[in-house]
Formats: structure tokens, sequence, C-alpha cells
């Protein structure tokens, strides 16, 4: 069965080039991104682990942690965190797990349940594990994005994408399209126009199922 928005990711113990833990015990209280590919040393997934490691601190600004998902070794990802590094000229601190087992791969629905690995296999064996997933503190699944093989994924809108749902959480609001921080924000239907004004002030009324207010502060 597909993992779907707000469940409950499963709480897999797992091997990465850092050590064994809890998916969960990893998570602690932070927000978590994971996200994956098909192969180690390969073009794409190459200068987008260089992307993430060049934007470590946003991700502490945060409060996320990072973690890879491969299905290769913990040996092989130690020696391609060479290439990470030389390409995106920054440290890659963040953990890759090695799901050689494809344990992850198919708990997070990004491979049937019947996938194997062959022998002498290439990335087109496992093309389908190229996704991120964003987890909150409780847990849960909150986005998922899923990319192709020929198409770098962008981390810019990943970070705008954690920043409108930790927006979201703290503040009961939601983002319209396009939206960066700083920007106004949508005022859930929920909310009637009383309690709209006691808790965010002015707002705009666009039309009746649409109030656009700038956030408190």
């Amino acid at each position: 069965m597909a993992l779907r928005i707000n469940d409950t990711i499963p709480d897999l113990k797992v091997e990465t080039d850092q050590g064994e833990f809890s998916l969960h015990d990893w998570i602690g209280d932070s927000w978590a991104i994971l996200f994956s590919h098909p192969k180690d040393f390969t073009p794409v997934c190459t200068t987008e682990f260089g992307a993430v490691a060049q934007l470590a601190d946003e991700w502490e600004k945060r409060g996320c942690k990072v973690i890879g998902v491969s299905v290769d070794s913990a040996e092989d990802h130690r020696k391609w965190k060479g290439d990470i590094e030389k390409v995106g000229g920054a440290k890659a601190g963040f953990p890759i797990i090695a799901d050689d087992g494809l344990e992850v791969s198919k708990a997070f629905d990004m491979l049937p349940a019947e996938a194997y690995l062959p022998d002498g296999r290439t990335p087109a064996d496992s093309a389908t594990v190229r996704a991120v997933f964003i987890i909150g503190p409780d847990k849960k699944l909150k986005l998922s994005m899923t990319y192709p093989m020929n198409v770098g994924r962008n981390f810019a809108e990943v970070l705008r994408a954690l920043d409108g749902l930790q927006t979201a959480a703290r503040e009961n609001v939601a983002t319209p399209a396009n939206w960066n921080v700083g920007d106004d924000v949508v005022i859930p239907t929920a909310v009637s126009d009383e309690d709209a004004k006691a808790k965010y002030g002015a707002f705009e009324t666009v039309l009746p199922y649409l109030r656009m207010t700038k956030l408190p502060g």
C-alpha cells in the first residue's frame, strides 16, 4: 500500500555510511527530508547530492535533518561522497542509507514488492527510486515528490515547500501558489471572519472562500 500524506512513516532500522539507527530515533523532534536515487556514481544524482551539501546551513536554520537513500552499499556511499563534495564544493555531512535489500524503497512505495536487483544492474533497474519525502516531527509524511532519472531535482523548491509546511503548521494558515517567506498567506476556510480578524488583524476577501492576510509579526 502506498505511503500517503499524514501516514506515519515506518520506523525502519537502517544501515548508513554513518552507522545504524532507527528512522524515528534519528528524526527525533526535528523535521526531516529523505531523498533517494537509483545508484551511486551517477551524473545527475551527484549534482543533486552536491546541492544538498551546499544547503547545510539552510537545513540547520529550519531545524531539518536530511538523509539520502540508495540501493548501493554503505562502503560505496563513503567512496561516492568524495565525488559529491568535489562537485558541490561542500562537505556532505548527511548520512546515506544503504538500501541494498530494498527495504526502505519498498516501504516508501518507491519500488513494487516483487522488485529485486539483478546481477550487473544499471540505474534503470531501480529508476523509480528517485523521490523526496518531507517528514514532520510527528513522524508523519507531509509531502512527497517523484522525479524521472533525466531531470535534476530543484532543491530551492524543496526548501520553499519546507518553509510552507513549517509556516502552515506553526501559524494555522495555508500558502498560495508560488508563495515565499514574507508573502501573504491564505486564511483557512474553517476560520470565521471574526476569528480571523482577532488572530490576523486586517485581511483581504478576494473571494468568499479566499481570504489573504499577512502573517502576525
